[in-house]
């Protein structure tokens, strides 16, 4: 078991995805999404800028329970509540279900969705990152905090990563700690709203 570590520097609930019983990572993140396993945790922290609010404190965390391909995603009928609907409520316009092979060209379909171009135009900057690793973590073990993520203790700092990238913790003593404080927590499952889930809806460029 090991924890996978990164700052979400934009929370729409997009990536990750918290609603509808299942907190899903279907975009972004491709080293995380290609390497991670089965029983792993995934963390996602604040900004570690001087001035942010949310500055060493934790937006969500999931404890990996499947791990699926994109057509498999795309096909299973649980998740498709998950697919984009841009003329629909918040949540489903920040769907992440949004890759499928086209089986006319074996291709990969990039649906109208926050990671499209407008008019559902493909993005080639998303596009290409978030296929450089085909697989979608899912998780119904998990705590979302969104705009009311909770302070991490002195005593699990290490598991804080700041700047770009990823940090893997695999320190057993320090996962241990850390698995025991989440689990401890009264709420579990989505808690709060995105911490920019009010704005108007936004598309990713990439950059």
């Amino acid at each position: 078991m090991v924890i996978y570590s990164y700052v979400i520097a934009r929370d729409f609930g997009f990536a990750p995805n918290p609603f509808f019983r299942h907190c899903t990572l279907a975009a972004c993140k491709p080293i995380i999404r290609k390497n991670a396993q089965i029983g792993d945790w995934v963390i996602g922290t604040g900004s570690a800028a001087k001035n942010s609010e949310l500055k060493n404190r934790l937006v969500y965390a999931m404890r990996i329970e499947e791990k699926l391909t994109f057509d498999d995603y795309w096909n299973d009928n649980r998740f498709f509540c998950k697919r984009p609907v841009m003329n629909g409520s918040q949540k489903q316009l920040y769907g992440d279900n949004i890759y499928h092979i086209n089986p006319n060209t074996g291709k990969f379909i990039q649906e109208n969705s926050h990671h499209s171009l407008e008019g559902g135009l493909v993005n080639m900057k998303n596009y290409i990152r978030d296929l450089s690793s085909k697989f979608v973590l899912i998780s119904k073990t998990y705590w979302y905090f969104g705009e009311k993520a909770i302070q991490i203790p002195d005593k699990l700092k290490g598991i804080i990563k700041s700047g770009q990238g990823h940090k893997k913790i695999d320190d057993i003593i320090l996962i241990k700690i850390f698995v025991g404080w989440i689990q401890k927590q009264k709420e579990h499952g989505f808690i709060e709203k995105p911490t920019k889930f009010s704005e108007e809806f936004e598309r990713y460029k990439g950059e």
